[in-house]
């Protein structure tokens, strides 16, 4: 397909995604279906450019004076991707497939400065968390909202229960020539996405990964995994354990030894864990999928360390899922406030004396992780933060230089606000608390 009928199709997509509200990743899997001569190298294309058109929605429309699926893809195209005018005319001409000429006022719209337009329109982000994104962010809000409008690189997470670091780092390389150590963390690899045209890199699609030598795992997740400071021999709960990412991680961090437990209030979640399980060669994991009570009520007072992952409204992983933001709404904030509320009244019960809780999302927002560390402190006594970058610094895990990359990300307690402008990873917020006394 010629670069012209790739902005068309875009455009069509993008008027489903309008009309029927259908989730993005689907729009684009049935376009696909429905148009079996696009090849992978042209689905591909076309599916960066819807995605970058919702990461960058606010901006465009407000640049292009209208959010219609054309002057979504055009302004896309233009702004975000550093087209000029004249050159996505030349895509257009002779093309049967392609859209209509450039108007004068999509030229315009192409070049309009809006570094004056409000926070929400520059840093692309619900108009309505300006005000919380600017308590976590400050004057960088506006930086920190558009650099969670870009695209984000793919990071592996080595498995050192199976392969050394070096090993796996050199048969990831010979297949994915990009691949770089992590600024972060020692066991990570990180493969950068240069070109917003280009294909991402498909790391499950390679040796490494079958032979389950590297995970897929955003840096800031396992920055928060090693955040538990797991040590052989451990007992711990990984009490939102989900799809089993951080499970594997922390599991990893063990060496086989010890024992992790596994457990979601959603049961279902954890289908996903036995495959990972098995492809890790990880033997130190229990799944956990009865009621709460039941799973897990011989486990009171006896955990080394309790991890809480909790749910959040996801706004650090908006490059991931840039349609996602644009869903948010206020009475989605208001439930999962409760549900992590709940997440430390409950988890909690399970850390022993001088045994540690982890309070992780994957969120920005202070509602979601200071504010429910200081209520969750207010009301529970004995239990003190400890200052994450100490806990990290004392595993070993973290790359060189690693801890003055993260210092701008402390905040109260101790905690942890990582963000792609601080840390060039999702918006993971980590939190850790020792029980004292007896």
């Amino acid at each position: 397909m010629r670069d012209g009928a790739r902005i068309a199709a875009a455009i069509e997509i993008l008027d489903t995604l309008q009309t029927q509200h259908q989730p993005v990743k689907d729009a684009v899997r049935d376009w696909g279906k429905a148009h079996r001569f696009a090849g992978s190298g042209d689905r591909a294309w076309i599916g960066g450019l819807v995605l970058d058109a919702l990461r960058h929605q606010a901006s465009t429309t407000y640049a292009m004076g209208e959010g219609s699926p054309r002057a979504l893809a055009i302004g896309t195209v233009g702004r975000i991707w550093d087209v000029e005018a004249d050159a996505i005319d030349a895509m257009f001409e002779g093309d049967d497939h392609a859209p209509d000429a450039l108007t004068a006022a999509e030229r315009a719209g192409l070049a309009r400065d809006i570094s004056d337009a409000p926070l929400h329109i520059r840093g692309d982000v619900p108009e309505w968390l300006e005000a919380s994104l600017v308590r976590a962010f400050g004057d960088a809000a506006a930086e920190e909202g558009s650099k969670l409008s870009s695209r984000a690189p793919v990071d592996l997470r080595v498995n050192e229960v199976k392969v050394d670091f070096d090993r796996a780092f050199k048969e990831v390389s010979s297949k994915l020539k990009a691949a770089e150590n992590s600024p972060l963390v020692r066991s990570g690899i990180r493969i950068p996405q240069r070109d917003p045209r280009g294909k991402a890199a498909a790391a499950e699609s390679i040796p490494a990964y079958g032979k389950g030598w590297v995970e897929v795992q955003d840096m800031g997740s396992q920055l928060a995994a090693l955040a538990s400071g797991a040590r052989s021999g451990q007992q711990i709960l990984d009490y939102c354990a989900g799809a089993g990412g951080k499970t594997l991680a922390l599991a990893a961090l063990l060496h086989n030894t010890g024992q992790v437990h596994a457990w979601d209030i959603d049961w279902r979640r954890l289908r996903a864990i036995w495959p990972r399980l098995k492809r890790a060669d990880v033997r130190n994991v229990q799944v956990h999928d009865d009621s709460e009570d039941k799973a897990l009520g011989e486990f009171v007072e006896k955990m080394d360390v309790v991890f809480c992952d909790a749910p959040c409204t996801g706004t650090g992983t908006w490059r991931r899922r840039p349609d996602a933001k644009w869903r948010l709404k206020p009475a989605a904030l208001e439930r999962r406030i409760k549900e992590q509320d709940l997440v430390l009244e409950r988890g909690h019960r399970y850390v022993k004396p001088g045994g540690r809780l982890v309070y992780v999302t994957c969120s920005v927002l202070p509602e979601e992780n200071g504010d429910r560390i200081d209520a969750f402190l207010a009301k529970t006594p004995g239990f003190k933060p400890i200052p994450v970058i100490e806990v990290l610094t004392a595993t070993g895990g973290l790359a060189v230089d690693a801890e003055s990359l993260l210092e701008p990300c402390v905040t109260d307690h101790g905690a942890l606000q990582l963000s792609p402008g601080r840390t060039d990873t999702d918006g993971f917020y980590i939190c850790v608390m020792e029980r004292v006394g007896g």
